[in-house]
């Protein structure tokens, strides 16, 4: 869809903000329609990470011990899991089609020096949230539910009531990428000077609190291994968006200081 033009009245901004939008969820039904009938494959591949704590791991990956194993509680629980898969699904595989569109949504308003950095945030931010989702599942879903099941040993046996397990997975990868776009929202606080670089840097141990305060709430469970090891990511992610806004912004980083230091002299 092509870039609107800079002057817009209200009704052309809706206009064009229901044409994205349209694009959008068109793109996330015919990804999704097609994601439906892949759905058993999503869910074996989804279920790997908690083999571990089943009877029977090794046969966790395949169909026939789902088949065997799965419990589904309500006659529609089956084809709400498949549909919840296929939708999730649908949102991962689309997401340069989403970024893009609110992007360019965006994008009239922006001057010319803004704009150059519109391809690059569109990159990064879809490489981002492909990390995030990679994250979850190969770091944080093993931990997250080896905590939780623990929980049950005094208790009972857990059993795989399929909707659960998949309503709690989905919700971790979904919340992970959302979470790893936090170096471009830093980086442009800084670069379009929103917030000084210096009053970030300073204010860290406001801003450690308040990454934890965000990690609490966006984990789906209450987990604090999961919400250590969000945290510890996010931490490393700020800092690292903080490192490269100190690179891009050394010239006035340099500038600021001289003029701090031709104050007090």
């Amino acid at each position: 869809m092509p870039i609107g033009p800079a002057r817009m009245s209200l009704w052309d901004h809706l206009g064009e903000l229901r044409r994205r939008l349209t694009v959008v969820v068109i793109a996330i039904i015919v990804v999704a329609c097609v994601a439906y009938f892949f759905s058993d494959t999503i869910l074996v591949f989804l279920l790997k990470p908690v083999a571990v704590f089943f009877d029977n791991p090794n046969e966790l990956a395949s169909e026939e011990f789902i088949r065997s194993n799965a419990i589904l509680l309500k006659p529609f629980d089956a084809f709400a899991v498949r549909f919840f898969i296929s939708f999730v699904a649908a949102i991962v595989v689309t997401t340069p089609i989403w970024i893009w569109q609110m992007l360019a949504f965006f994008l009239p308003a922006l001057n010319p020096n803004e704009r150059k950095w519109v391809l690059p945030t569109f990159f990064v931010a879809v490489i981002l949230f492909a990390i995030g989702v990679v994250f979850c599942y190969l770091i944080i879903l093993d931990p997250a539910f080896g905590w939780m099941l623990e929980q049950a040993e005094p208790i009972g046996k857990p059993q795989l009531v399929i909707n659960e397990y998949v309503d709690t997975i989905l919700l971790f990868e979904i919340a992970f990428g959302i979470a790893f776009e936090l170096p471009l929202v830093v980086f442009y606080l800084t670069v379009f000077n929103i917030v000084p670089y210096k009053k970030l840097r300073a204010s860290w141990r406001t801003v450690y609190v308040a990454l934890l305060i965000i990690c609490a709430v966006v984990t789906p469970d209450a987990n604090p291994m999961t919400m250590i090891l969000m945290f510890c990511a996010m931490a490393v992610l700020y800092e690292g968006s903080l490192a490269l806004s100190r690179i891009v912004l050394a010239k006035r980083i340099a500038k600021q200081k001289k003029e701090e230091q031709e104050e007090t002299a």
